[in-house]
């Protein structure tokens, strides 16, 4: 006997756990806007079934199905965690999302989940449909459900958000065994940035030289410098080629903006990264661990090379698309080295908007950084007094009911960070870990698949929301299509506040709630942002007529 429940895209079914939430009978969706939605299975025979998996109806031709897969987390939560969590035993969590070709297995006596996503793509009419999806084995029918979708007569604007998660090019180069730079190289890179873009990351880092990001002290990950730098009879040239190719296919992939990566070391800005040049005795690293980030060789090192970018990028086209990073999560105590570099960064690249993940509001408040961005549980000091408000999550967010998208969270938890960007006007978000699949500071390499919490030092969930599919292509999680959903619901209410102003949407937004939204309090119901989004769409359709 086969058990099928229609879910919604919010609820983690868990091999060992019925689903307990209500099953899904409606939804609504805009025209270009991309749906998700599951089936629960239980087979309840004594061996392994087969089986098959069909959608009918005239939007059949718009749903791709995968097969949800569960992922062992060694370290799913902190023990300092807040209790707004699924579980926290260490186990397997429903995450990695396969692509189906119609056929599935399931073992008797597990639950499991077949993902559908609908994505009409602004080619079908509105109006109201009927999905079917139908489950067979052996040419015959063992269970049925009807998803009624209605589409409204409206357009999601384009993503005005500024995100990027931290795309890691050496964790490609390092997992598919290919050399950096090679054609297949190239290949595999593209395929991932294609996939990113189509979730929403307009922003990627660029690795102008190899980015010192989360590398063991005196370490150092493999290069993927794009700038070649030239050293002859004590004078740098440079070669921009590999930079120019990166910029490109970004461009091609619909990439929007260029984040340049770190020119100085993580937490405090006190040493150079890795950079590599071709000398008169071979390439060797000129610059790195053993040098300090305040040196005359390394100043003058960045005040020639500044000039020659600034040059190249002006004649590329994308000079006002660049975005500057001086150190990652710099702590108060190194505010005043932090502060150097940074002046330093801005005179060299005038004009261009320099950011850093950093949560003490005296950087902002000392000067030292006009374009902050707070983690989301330090924020509150920034609303209202920065230009342009920024926000990020990693690791640390894992408590006070901030958003978040680790394994052992519920979905909820990692959409509604959409309703809380709209609300306070966020201009940016930014995410360390698209694609990070080294242990932590980038020691070993790991197996996604196998190992989700880098070692044992950030919640699984945290480093990563693509996993290495076959032939280079991308796998993605169903945390990725969350997150994409929160991407729609920020855009779908700024399609409102076009129709009928933002008081009005806000209002909307915090209908019948005794505190106001902030980014650690919100209802945890998922019927509650289920049915906010269905709310949204119903203001839409009625004030556009």
């Amino acid at each position: 006997m086969l058990t099928c429940i229609m879910l919604d895209s919010l609820q983690k079914v868990f091999s060992d756990q019925k689903p307990e939430g209500e099953a899904l009978n409606g939804v609504s969706l805009l025209k270009n806007e991309r749906l998700s939605f599951q089936t629960a299975l239980y087979w309840s025979g004594k061996n392994e079934g087969s089986f098959t998996v069909r959608v009918e109806g005239k939007l059949a031709s718009f749903v791709k199905a995968y097969l949800v897969k569960e992922i062992p987390s060694a370290l799913p939560v902190y023990e300092d965690r807040d209790d707004f969590y699924l579980r926290d035993t260490p186990g397997f969590y429903p995450d990695l999302l396969l692509p189906l070709n119609n056929s599935f297995t399931l073992e008797p006596e597990k639950w499991r989940s077949l993902w559908f996503e609908l994505d009409p793509a602004g080619k079908i009419k509105a109006g109201e449909y009927d999905i079917k999806i139908i489950i067979e084995s052996e040419d015959k029918i063992l269970a049925s459900e009807v998803l009624k979708a209605e589409v409204i007569n409206a357009d999601l604007p384009e993503q005005t958000l500024i995100h990027t998660n931290w795309f890691h090019t050496d964790c490609l180069a390092t997992y598919y065994g290919v050399k950096v730079f090679s054609d297949e190289y190239w290949r595999i890179t593209e395929n991932f940035v294609k996939n990113a873009v189509r979730h929403g990351i307009n922003m990627i880092l660029t690795p102008l030289f190899t980015p010192p990001l989360d590398t063991k002290v005196g370490g150092e990950r493999p290069t993927v410098q794009l700038v070649d730098v030239y050293l002859n009879n004590g004078e740098y040239s440079f070669g921009f080629d590999n930079l120019k190719k990166w910029i490109d296919m970004c461009l091609r992939c619909g990439v929007e903006y260029f984040e340049m990566s770190h020119f100085f070391t993580q937490w405090g800005a006190k040493n150079a990264p890795k950079i590599m040049a071709q000398t008169d005795k071979g390439e060797k690293m000129i610059f790195g661990w053993k040098t300090m980030a305040g040196g005359k060789k390394y100043t003058e090192f960045l005040s020639i090379f500044s000039v020659s970018l600034r040059n190249f990028l002006n004649e590329t086209g994308v000079e006002e698309r660049c975005f500057f990073h001086v150190s990652d999560e710099p702590s108060i105590l190194q505010l005043r080295t932090y502060k150097a570099r940074a002046a330093l960064i801005e005179r060299l690249f005038p004009g261009s908007p320099v950011i850093d993940a950093l949560s003490d509001f005296k950087f902002f408040k000392s000067g030292a950084v006009k374009t902050p961005i707070p983690s989301s549980n330090h924020i509150e000091p920034f609303i209202g007094n920065v230009p342009e408000l920024w926000t990020y999550y990693c690791c640390g967010q894992h408590r006070e009911y901030v958003s978040n998208r680790f394994f052992s969270m519920p979905s909820l938890r990692n959409r509604i960070l959409g309703l809380q960007l709209y609300k306070f006007d966020v201009k940016g978000f930014l995410q360390w870990g698209h694609n990070f699949w080294y242990s932590q500071y980038s020691i070993r390499e790991i197996n996604p698949f196998e190992e989700s919490d880098a070692g044992k030092a950030f919640p699984s969930g945290d480093a990563y929301v693509v996993y290495p599919g076959e032939d280079g292509k991308p796998l993605n999680s169903l945390r990725l299509k969350v997150f994409y959903d929160a991407l729609q619901d920020l855009r779908a209410l700024q399609l409102l506040e076009s129709l009928i102003g933002r008081e009005k949407v806000i209002a909307i937004l915090e209908e019948g709630l005794e505190t106001s939204i902030t980014f650690k309090e919100y209802p945890h119901e998922d019927a509650w942002l289920l049915n906010k989004r269905a709310r949204i769409n119903a203001e839409i359709k009625k004030a556009i007529g």
